[in-house]
């Protein structure tokens, strides 16, 4: 898995995002491209913002269990795959807009580093290693990127 806390691969991420345009066709999938870059932000705005809150004791049990191990993993996600509802964006975004908060949020977590997220608490799995987080943001950003043929 490429480590999205090294500045040459986040660099690798950005100029793949800039390739995107407001035209940019998924080769599968529903969502349109700027629904996509607003998907991306939102696992960011988890990590970074107060937006969406922890899930109760027992719901944030079945996600360690369950899906954990699917986010965090090196194992590729699968195309049209299931996803929380926190991050189903089904209205209309601004593609520049959400393109800019997407690229800061990729740098801010790229200028942090590793040793920021070592042992950092997630909203739906707990502490997670620097790996962890590493793979869960390097893999959600390649799959998506991926999905629109950049």
């Amino acid at each position: 898995m490429k480590n999205i806390f090294e500045k040459e691969i986040t660099n690798d991420v950005i100029k793949r995002i800039n390739n995107l345009s407001a035209t940019s066709k998924p080769t599968w999938g529903k969502m349109s491209v700027s629904q996509m870059l607003a998907h991306c932000v939102v696992t960011y705005e988890m990590v970074f913002t107060d937006k969406f809150p922890k899930p109760n004791v027992f719901t944030r049990w079945i996600l360690k269990m369950i899906v954990k191990n699917i986010v965090v993993s090196e194992k590729p996600f699968a195309k049209n795959g299931k996803t929380a509802s926190q991050f189903v964006i089904s209205d209309a975004r601004e593609f520049e807009a959400e393109k800019k908060t997407l690229v800061n949020y990729v740098i801010k977590t790229q200028e942090l580093g590793e040793t920021y997220f070592e042992g950092k608490d997630s909203n739906s799995f707990g502490k997670l290693t620097a790996v962890e987080w590493n793979n869960s943001f390097y893999k959600h950003l390649d799959h998506h990127l991926t999905q629109f043929g950049v």
